[in-house]
């Protein structure tokens, strides 16, 4: 165990002392489950539906959070890993969904279609589980790194939108909206430069609590109408039906490989700040275990009608902070969301936030994802093939998303697979590392510093 470590993985903290540490994890990541419900259901239109998708975002997530701490057999890692909604597919979850709706899809025919896809793709990463160790060659940090970039990159256009009114709005751009949206970005910037370790964890949720109130106040948003809803919210296995589309499963399909490997990097994190080995048999299996979680969890959230699920990272920092990497913490946080979940006020409260609100919060969290990526990247000894690497995928990924149009004449299949910017750039880089031959002179490799960017 860590020097640092007040309680290590399988030390069991007081009740009250265990119910703190797991509200500091919930303050961590709570806005995180609910976000990429929210901004899905916004774009699409599924205002009707967010109150029950958001419940089950939360109770799937609390489901989740317990098998991936509890370990059961060989589904789970046995470490505080707490599971939320993973913003990796939202674009390409954004892009199926209009898709259908452009064909005349009512919101419960796009929900069955996210569904569908979502389940199918979930036998992916169960797949890649068992071969994890062994997918060094293709999914390495240069093409990871390349993807989240972009998936952050890809996700900063939501975050504007919103910021503006969000799509479709009548006063899209409005002056009282983007002041508003800007005055919660500057507000959380300056939680997170403070010293106090509760005002960082709760920069987000005091932004947007904050950014509500001032809004409402000053008369520029009008409280929605909160409609009639049970008092608990009991999960119904494909309430929405269940439909499937090869051409829109494809870009979901690959994000699933990436997120398996992004998965493999959060859980090495958990481990380090727990104290755990870093390498060997009990290791392997761990991550492999986790792995298979995050698979299986997502086939959970698909058969809920929610999204797929991943293991967070911004936990490993409350772990770090109180000392406290007790798995018996990951009970109480899975609890509590789990009984949030059962209570739809809890979603259709959380549908009251405005879009600029919204929008000033999610544009520092996508910004911090592609930072993320680069970090990866700039880890990496830049040689000459690893930059064609990266600035192809780059370049092709991020003009897919820029001239969306590039590819109207072109077949179906072609454009809605790469109408993502992150399958472009994904796949372009696990391309290029399968075809450009490795240098053969190690010497010759030159590591790129951050000032020659």
């Amino acid at each position: 165990m860590q020097a640092n470590l007040l309680y290590g993985l399988n030390d069991k903290p007081k009740p009250q002392l265990a119910l703190t540490a797991a509200v500091q994890h919930i303050l961590a990541s709570f806005v995180g489950i609910i976000t990429p419900t929210l901004v899905i259901g916004s774009v699409l239109g599924l205002e009707t539906e967010i109150p029950y998708l958001l419940s089950m975002a939360l109770l799937v997530s609390g489901v989740s959070t317990f098998v991936q701490v509890k370990r059961i057999g060989p589904l789970g890692s046995g470490v505080i890993a707490v599971q939320g909604t993973s913003f990796a597919f939202m674009g390409a979850l954004i892009t199926a969904g209009s898709i259908v709706k452009q064909r005349g899809g009512s919101s419960e025919e796009i929900i069955a279609m996210l569904v569908g896809i979502c389940f199918a793709g979930a036998f992916i990463e169960i797949f890649v589980s068992q071969f994890i160790s062994k997918l060094g060659r293709v999914i390495n940090p240069v093409v990871t790194g390349v993807v989240i970039t972009t998936i952050g990159i890809s996700l900063i256009k939501v975050g504007m939108t919103d910021m503006a009114g969000g799509f479709g709005a009548a006063n899209f751009g409005a002056p009282a909206y983007l002041l508003v949206g800007i005055s919660v970005f500057l507000l959380i910037i300056v939680l997170n430069a403070m010293r106090n370790p509760w005002l960082r964890l709760s920069a987000i949720l005091i932004g947007m609590l904050a950014g509500s109130l001032v809004g409402y106040g000053l008369g520029i948003f009008e409280p929605h109408t909160i409609p009639g809803l049970p008092l608990v919210s009991l999960p119904i296995p494909f309430k929405y039906g269940f439909d499937f589309d090869w051409q829109l499963f494809l870009p979901v399909a690959f994000i699933y490989l990436l997120t398996s490997i992004e998965t493999s990097g959060d859980l090495t994190a958990v481990s380090h700040f727990c104290g755990l080995p870093l390498q060997g048999k009990e290791y392997l299996e761990r991550i492999k275990g986790g792995v298979l979680a995050d698979g299986f969890n997502s086939m959970v959230a698909a058969v809920f009608s929610t999204f797929p699920n991943t293991t967070f990272g911004q936990n490993n920092a409350v772990i770090q902070m109180t000392g406290v990497a007790s798995r018996y913490v990951g009970f109480y946080v899975a609890g509590i969301l789990a009984l949030l979940g059962l209570f739809p006020i809890v979603g259709a409260l959380l549908q009251l936030i405005p879009k600029p609100v919204l929008g000033g919060a999610t544009l520092v969290m996508f910004g911090t994802v592609a930072v993320a990526g680069v970090s990866i990247l700039s880890r990496e000894r830049l040689d000459r093939r690893k930059t064609i690497i990266v600035a192809s995928s780059l370049g092709l990924g991020l003009g897919s998303m820029m001239v969306p149009e590039l590819l109207t004449q072109t077949p179906q299949l072609m454009q809605v697979i790469f109408s993502s910017s992150v399958a472009v750039a994904g796949l372009t880089a696990i391309l290029l590392s399968l075809l450009l031959p490795e240098p053969g002179d190690a010497s010759n490799v030159a590591k790129v510093e951050p000032a020659d960017c």
